[in-house]
């Protein structure tokens, strides 16, 4: 089980009032989500291991060099490089750090990665257990497959009790793509995602861009059959690729999860039965006042 930490903390900010605090006023709404949801993924799922993964930069410099659009929407100020995340959420982040090392529950980054490449590279590796991604991420629908071993995305968006399980069938039946989880990540760079400063490529949605990719199985074949002035792509579609034919070449690397990332893990992936520091976890939980969702969190363990 790999967890899309960022991701998931962020919605619990989102979803839970911020006069959830600590006894001296700090918000900690986002703590007690995450703890909460941590809980109800492995009560419900039983993983044997679970490894919570971790932005270690957010706006990576290979993506930036790219498309230097890249996520540059989200930032708040340019010359530091600073993503633009409520101030009441960032205070909350070494509380959950500190959290997860107490119980014994391991964490994975890679400098100058984000968290979607530590699961992609995670994935990749695992060649024997199935693997399952907890995320409210659709960009990760490009890590679903069968074979070696089956990679499954459990998709939150919509909150836990709504989550819904995706493999390279559900993604097939829900874009119209070929069963095969990168055929996602093309579509997307074709069709672009405004809400990380990708344009995709003009006058091609969602649905085109799958029945292009359906149509010819991948987008360097697509693209392929386009530069050979192939009838069988439309002839707006093959202007539209010479006249953005410098996102076209660059927007993989940007959208493609790596698979390659130098990852840095703290503990042990396996799940503990017992928290690795007990009274540490008491501590944590009094001091920032997290209640019933340590309790439950520890009751998940056990």
């Amino acid at each position: 089980m790999l967890l899309d930490s960022a991701s998931l903390y962020f919605r619990s900010f989102f979803a839970l009032p911020q006069s959830m605090t600590s006894p001296d006023g700090v918000p900690v709404n986002a703590v007690r989500g995450f703890a909460g949801m941590i809980a109800q993924v492995i009560a419900d799922r039983r993983p044997a291991r679970l490894v919570a993964c971790l932005d270690a930069d957010w706006r990576p410099a290979f993506r930036v060099a790219a498309i230097p659009s890249y996520k540059a929407q989200r930032v708040a100020d340019p010359s530091i490089n600073a993503e633009e995340v409520p101030d009441t959420l960032t205070p909350q982040v070494p509380i959950i750090i500190d959290l997860l090392e107490a119980l014994g529950i391991a964490t994975a980054a890679a400098d100058g990665y984000e968290a979607d490449d530590v699961i992609g590279t995670l994935a990749h590796r695992e060649t024997a257990a199935p693997v399952e991604i907890v995320t409210g991420d659709r960009d990760l629908f490009q890590c679903v497959r069968d074979e070696p071993s089956p990679v499954r995305v459990v998709y939150v968006g919509r909150g836990w009790a709504k989550a819904e399980v995706v493999g390279p069938r559900e993604l097939a039946q829900r874009y119209g793509l070929p069963e095969d989880g990168m055929a996602y990540a093309d579509m997307s760079v074709l069709r672009g995602d405004p809400s990380d400063g990708l344009p995709g490529i003009t006058g091609i949605g969602e649905k085109t861009a799958a029945k292009l990719i359906s149509k010819f199985g991948s987008l360097q074949a697509l693209v392929d059959a386009a530069a050979a002035g192939s009838k069988d792509v439309p002839l707006r579609v093959r202007q539209a690729f010479t006249d953005d034919a410098d996102y076209l070449a660059k927007a993989p690397l940007v959208v493609r999860v790596a698979t390659d990332a130098a990852i840095t893990a703290t503990g042990d992936p396996a799940i503990p039965h017992a928290p690795a520091d007990l009274d540490r976890v008491r501590e944590l939980q009094e001091r920032w006042a997290l209640g019933s969702a340590v309790d439950r969190l520890l009751a998940a363990l056990s």
